[in-house]
């Protein structure tokens, strides 16, 4: 507080030291002073609504991209849940495909097993059932009916044995055919299955594909899209930085402004002090002249006589 004092008193001790030609030009200088730092002032305030506008631009803009970004990965993860989900379907068919081929492989091995045999049916019986039919009953019938010597009977019989034989393999080959038949129907039917099978496979594994490529899309483009954002970002942040370092010359200069408004209205004071003082004088110097004057009877003007009134040299009686 005493510093305070100490200082405005310093400061009227050296403005009573000026003249007033001086204090003109120290009030023109603060005025000027101060007019520069109220430009300054109004350039900063400008400048930093330019930066503010920028700023909600690019807030705009980093936020619409941010939220395609969030959009964007949305739809790739639900393409990617889309594409495991049809991968668990394509892996549950084919499990189901890979059972039938196992039945197909166990159906076909029985077949080859089955055509073996029949095979070696076959070579025993060297002729159909019907043939074989025929030929026995043509021997049966010689043995049983005809008169034959004893060893044309033993030929005979031994032939029938042979025949009774390759008739039971002819038989067992055409039971074994029949078989073979069968399980190449039961085959086809299976087989269809499994194409059936393999049709959905290939569908679904080509649907997985496309939500796998339209995923990598989505992510791709997304991050494409991220960076864009970041740039704006790293953007906003400069210009916020920059505003920061602007605000910080504002300080200063109002508190040079209040300064300087605050020395300026000391040496306006002083000014007055000194036209009120050189007035005084004046009207005093006025008041000196208008006495001399009315001393010598000379003619005093208006001014003179208003003069002389206010300061009670001349009065003016009133009668009752």
């Amino acid at each position: 507080m005493n510093n305070d004092v100490s200082t405005a008193e310093t400061a009227t001790a050296d403005l009573s030291n000026l003249n007033e030609r001086e204090l003109k030009g120290k009030v023109n200088e603060l005025r000027s002073r101060i007019e520069k730092s109220e430009r300054q002032l109004a350039s900063i305030f400008k400048e930093l609504k330019v930066n503010r506008t920028d700023i909600d631009e690019l807030k705009e803009k980093r936020d619409s991209l941010n939220q395609q970004v969030k959009e964007r990965v949305a739809k790739a993860q639900a393409l990617r849940d889309r594409r495991d989900e049809i991968n668990k379907q394509i892996g549950e068919y084919k499990e189901k495909r890979s059972g039938i081929n196992s039945k197909t492989q166990e159906l076909f091995s029985g077949i080859a097993g089955l055509k073996e045999q029949r095979d070696e049916c076959n070579k025993l019986s060297h002729g159909s059932v019907e043939s074989l039919s025929k030929a026995y009953e043509a021997e049966l019938d010689a043995f049983l009916n005809k008169d034959l010597p004893l060893a044309v009977e033993i030929k005979i019989f031994q032939k029938l044995n042979d025949l009774n034989k390759r008739l039971e393999a002819a038989k067992k080959a055409n039971d074994l055919h029949a078989q073979i038949q069968d399980s190449y129907k039961e085959s086809k039917g299976i087989h269809k299955e499994g194409d059936e099978f393999h049709e959905k496979i290939q569908k679904l594994s080509d649907e997985s594909q496309a939500c796998h490529l339209e995923m990598l899309e989505n992510f791709k483009t997304a991050d494409e899209i991220r960076k864009e954002a970041n740039t704006y970002h790293a953007q906003l942040t400069d210009k916020i930085t920059n505003i920061n370092s602007i605000k910080e010359k504002i300080d200063p200069l109002k508190n040079n402004i209040a300064s300087n408004r605050k020395d300026l209205s000391l040496y306006l004071d002083r000014l007055k002090d000194l036209q009120l003082t050189k007035d005084e004088n004046k009207v005093s110097q006025k008041h000196s002249d208008a006495r001399e004057k009315l001393q010598k009877n000379a003619r005093l003007s208006l001014e003179d006589l208003k003069l002389l009134i206010e300061k009670g040299d001349v009065k003016f009686s009133t009668n009752e």
